[in-house]
């Protein structure tokens, strides 16, 4: 008799275990959740990071701890974090991929271990995730490429200031507006993409070099903060603020300045705040079951000299 209670205790034991998930009804009872950005610099994965903890204080229920590599070059560093995670045996794993390819093993992974995987703001190049949240970068590259060809009267040369090689949001803000400059646009001229890895000093040199090679250059397109922040220094620097026009990517302090100052013409601001929010909170609904849509397109908002007031409460998810 005693071999059969001590039995059915075992059996009830290994059934809990199996039903407490990788860690969330272990221990603190706590959902386990962690946010692996690109970097900790830009504050655009600030506002994503803000997004997550609002939406933890508002649950209650969740461990919400936050990490990134030094830079974003360092694809390396963030595949280990990722494989710490599951290690730690989290219970949700949100990731920004710094390289839509590298990232795919760890992803992969991650879900076979039985870990909910939130992919926020660029593409891994995998299904096998449970939802991924961002901004629609080619729709979003399309009205970039709009909005220079407005401001430069549809015709001229120009470049663009690209952020990581390989990153998803990379190719599809990059492939979005030149398929619009081309279907739209024939009297407009690109003259050359580099990369900046996002960092502004490289963006500052890239865009002195565009204008250098180019003294008729028209216009200037970056891809995201750091670029644009760069290349906006870039063109102050050489004294061409205005003559050169120049569109950029996301909201920041720096960028609202640069259209302060009539560098930056306009500026494609996501919604980082809400990818955070929602991103936890799809997370945490797969945790108890229920559905959520694989892929979800937060929003982007054009942002110009007219409307600037506007737009930080909107880039912080109403919180300032």
């Amino acid at each position: 008799m005693k071999k059969i209670v001590l039995l059915a205790v075992l059996v009830i034991a290994i059934v809990g275990v199996v039903f407490a998930g990788p860690g969330g009804q272990q221990g603190s009872g706590k959902i386990k959740a962690i946010f692996i950005a690109m970097d900790s610099q830009d504050e655009h994965w600030q506002k994503v990071k803000a997004g997550t903890e609002a939406k933890a204080k508002e649950l209650g229920n969740i461990d919400l701890t936050f990490n990134a590599p030094p830079t974003k070059l360092d694809s390396v560093t963030q595949l280990q974090m990722v494989e710490d995670a599951i290690t730690k045996k989290v219970d949700i794993l949100m990731v920004a991929p710094l390289n839509a390819d590298a990232i795919v093993p760890a992803v992969e992974k991650a879900k076979k271990a039985g870990i909910i995987v939130i992919i926020i703001d660029s593409a891994a190049n995998t299904t096998v995730y449970d939802s991924f949240l961002s901004t629609d970068s080619v729709a979003a590259g399309a009205m970039a490429a709009d909005k220079l060809a407005e401001a430069i009267g549809g015709r001229g040369k120009i470049a663009i200031i690209n952020h990581q090689a390989g990153a998803g949001t990379t190719l599809a803000r990059q492939s979005g507006f030149e398929n619009q400059v081309k279907s739209k646009y024939p009297n407009i001229t690109i003259v050359g993409t580099q990369y900046s890895d996002g960092d502004k000093t490289k963006a500052l040199n890239l865009a002195t070099d565009f204008m250098t090679a180019n003294p008729d250059l028209a216009g200037i397109y970056a891809t995201n903060e750091g670029s644009t922040i760069g290349a906006g220094n870039g063109i102050i620097q050489a004294g061409k603020a205005g003559r050169v026009k120049f569109v950029g990517f996301d909201w920041s302090a720096d960028t609202k300045s640069l259209i302060e100052q009539d560098v930056l013409y306009a500026t494609m601001v996501q919604n980082p705040f809400v990818m955070g929010y929602e991103g936890l909170q799809a997370g945490v609904d797969v945790y108890n079951k229920k559905s959520v849509p694989k892929q979800v397109d937060t929003g982007v908002t054009v942002a110009t000299k007219a409307n600037a007031a506007q737009i930080d409460a909107l880039a912080w998810g109403g919180t300032r």
